[in-house]
């Protein structure tokens, strides 16, 4: 990943770093600084005079990783999207927006978690301490999760009704835990796990006996 670097020459090293940075439009604090030769005045201020030279670097941020990460994918889609990241203590949510762009999405999230995966790796890898990373497009999570919820709740009416348990379509552990969440403290049913990543699916099971029919 290149970093954007600047060489600048002054009468001080100070000097120097100031037009380096005003070029590089970044603050001291975002900035790595080499110096390369510190100057100096010469016989009698003048004779034989060197300028300080001075090498400034911005320094890469978590932002700039992500989004040089996320770019070219972009690229190869050919897709413009708008990348918000916003961080919190242990939590980095990334929300991309624009045309065109559940692409990203891909059949039942299943490109979303793998760039959401990926991006969990070089996040954590330059940072220190685990963040969690949560990739999200045009709220799909906040729908999807909303959906899941919805058809938890009805898939337990039916298991109620029925008195026979029920298996759900194979979903990623993200989506399994909604479900296990939204019926967790249901009077009437109960939820499992079954089968191997990545058809591991769950099973709302009736809970026998507690059922009296109103």
């Amino acid at each position: 990943m290149l970093q954007k670097s600047i060489t600048r020459e002054a009468k001080t090293v100070d000097e120097a770093v100031r037009l380096a940075l005003e070029e590089l439009g970044i603050k001291r604090d975002e900035a790595e600084i080499e110096i390369i030769n510190e100057g100096n005045k010469g016989i009698l201020g003048f004779i034989g005079n060197k300028n300080a030279v001075v090498k400034v670097t911005k320094k890469t941020s978590i932002e700039d990783i992500i989004i040089n990460f996320l770019n070219p994918i972009f690229e190869k889609m050919e897709i413009s999207a708008d990348v918000d990241i916003q961080q919190e203590e242990g939590q980095m949510t990334i929300r991309l927006n624009g045309d065109n762009i559940g692409i990203i999405i891909g059949r039942r999230g299943e490109t979303l978690d793998a760039l959401q995966y990926l991006l969990s790796l070089i996040v954590n890898k330059n940072l220190e301490g685990y963040t969690r990373v949560i990739l999200d497009v045009a709220d799909y999570r906040q729908k999807r999760e909303e959906t899941l919820k919805m058809l938890a709740k009805r898939v337990a009416d039916k298991v109620i009704r029925s008195r026979k348990n029920i298996t759900l379509e194979p979903m990623n552990p993200y989506e399994r835990r909604i479900i296990h969440s939204t019926l967790q403290n249901h009077k009437y049913v109960d939820t499992q796990s079954i089968g191997e990543e990545p058809n591991r699916k769950v099973v709302i099971r009736y809970k026998q006996g507690n059922y009296k029919p109103q």
